[in-house]
């Protein structure tokens, strides 16, 4: 006659559950830090170097939750423990879904050229005027880096070109400051042939700065772009992509 001390234990015994647990706690912490790290920066808690390491310690974080919850997920699996093989499995798949967008962004900088200053004039490239005192104060420059900035743009982004509107000048310029205000820019400086702006990024809050140029050409309005960080070596392709989407919000204007 069994008795319940004599009923057969489950399979793990309660290792296997508060593995699942733990690996769910660490996925936690991890998450904690990747979403506070901007935040923590831009509400100048923290300066950006310790930012930047609170991101890269919920990076290393997360790649431990992984592996402690693929490993509860197959041990689970194996025993036939149905709780600590969901836990572990919802573990793996948060985690591959939160380090996407870090993936990306590392990916991106694999292959984008260290330059963070981006125009579709190299030659003449469009000034910063309103907005120089407030670029001085930053670690990039006002003025546009030269030739060999140059030379990586055009190998880079050889998309990045000039803009020619066939409508009026006052049109163009209507057009480019709806556009303008479209992305969300803060205007600096609006005149008839040239408006300053900032875009202040979502997640850290760094500021890039924009300078648009409207000039007659033969063939219509010529519509010239800068787009510039305030600080950081490279800028992961993000003035190139600015320029692009600020273009497409134009076309749609125009439309």
């Amino acid at each position: 006659m069994s008795t319940p001390n004599s009923r057969r234990r489950p399979r793990g015994g309660r290792w296997l559950p508060r593995l699942a647990w733990f690996s769910l706690l660490v996925l936690l912490l991890a998450a904690l830090l990747l979403a506070g790290a901007g935040p923590a920066y831009r509400l100048e808690l923290l300066p950006l170097g310790s930012a930047f390491d609170m991101l890269r310690r919920g990076v290393y974080l997360s790649a431990a939750a992984a592996a402690l919850g693929l490993l509860a997920l197959i041990a689970a699996t194996f025993c036939r423990r149905l709780q600590p093989a969901l836990i572990g499995g919802v573990v793996v798949v948060a985690t591959a879904a939160m380090l996407a967008v870090p993936w990306l962004h590392w990916q991106r900088a694999q292959t984008a050229p260290p330059i963070h200053d981006i125009t579709t004039d190299t030659e003449n490239p469009p000034a910063f005027e309103a907005l120089a005192a407030a670029r001085e104060a930053t670690p990039n420059a006002v003025e546009y880096p030269g030739e060999s900035v140059a030379r990586q743009q055009r190998e880079a982004y050889p998309d990045i070109q000039a803009m020619i509107l066939d409508v009026p000048l006052n049109l163009a310029r209507d057009v480019a400051e709806a556009a303008a205000l479209d992305m969300g820019w803060q205007l600096a400086h609006n005149s008839l042939t040239r408006i300053e702006a900032t875009d202040t990024t979502t997640w850290f809050g760094f500021k890039d700065d924009i300078v648009i140029r409207l000039s007659e050409d033969d063939d219509g309005i010529r519509l010239d772009v800068r787009s510039a960080s305030r600080m950081g070596r490279g800028d992961v392709g993000a003035n190139a992509a600015r320029i692009r989407a600020y273009f497409e919000a134009v076309e749609r204007r125009l439309d």
